[in-house]
């Protein structure tokens, strides 16, 4: 029973997380695809290259809320089935690969940023504030949202091991931070290049 109950959790974290708050606030604000220009990545980042902040901070908040509310609910309900803390945290993760690997959206998803930060904040506040100010630390003094994302998720493990444990929350982090990097591997490399758009720079025209 609890091992179905787990799995159902996931599986429902996964459907939440794949919904694609970009393309969805995009179409809500009369805007083009996310996916037509710019980088390409359904995030917030790419909306705020269309022009519209609201349409961007909307993308940011929903994406961020949809993996809190994976851990919150199974948070909620889980210790009734005999679910703790890590099964909490792994409910977080389904709705980051959600967001990543998007059934609804031919599995092309995000980069997972907002999710990132949101499901690591419902998991450990401290962990997810550290997280958050890092990350604007970086992206104010260099104005690179890629590398201050990359800068969050690479640090989160570490500072979790040294001030809370090693348990299965750090496991959950630790493959979401990894994933996270993975998928800006592109950004990387025009890093690297000298070749990374910065914050605020427009976007090249959307393709049709």
């Amino acid at each position: 029973m609890t091992l179905l109950t787990l799995l159902a959790a996931l599986l429902g974290g996964y459907l939440l997380g794949s919904v694609s708050f970009a393309v969805l606030t995009s179409r809500l604000f009369g805007l083009a695809d996310p996916r037509s220009y710019g980088s390409g990545n359904p995030g917030a980042t790419n909306v705020l290259r269309s022009g519209s902040k609201a349409a961007a901070l909307l993308t940011l908040l929903g994406d961020a809320l949809k993996g809190a509310l994976a851990v919150w609910l199974m948070r909620r309900f889980g210790p009734q089935f005999g679910l703790g803390e890590g099964a909490a945290a792994w409910a977080g993760v389904a709705a980051f690969l959600g967001h990543l690997y998007p059934v609804f959206f031919n599995f092309k998803g995000g980069k997972g940023v907002a999710t990132f930060l949101g499901v690591i904040l419902a998991i450990q506040p401290g962990l997810g504030l550290a997280a958050c100010l890092l990350w604007v630390l970086v992206a104010f003094f260099f104005r690179y949202s890629s590398a201050a994302s990359i800068a969050s998720a690479a640090v989160a493990p570490f500072i979790y091991a040294f001030i809370w444990r090693f348990d299965a929350v750090l496991a959950a982090v630790a493959l979401m931070s990894l994933l996270l990097i993975f998928r800006h591997q592109q950004n990387i490399a025009n890093l690297l290049a000298g070749k990374e758009r910065k914050l605020g720079a427009k976007a090249p025209a959307a393709r049709h």
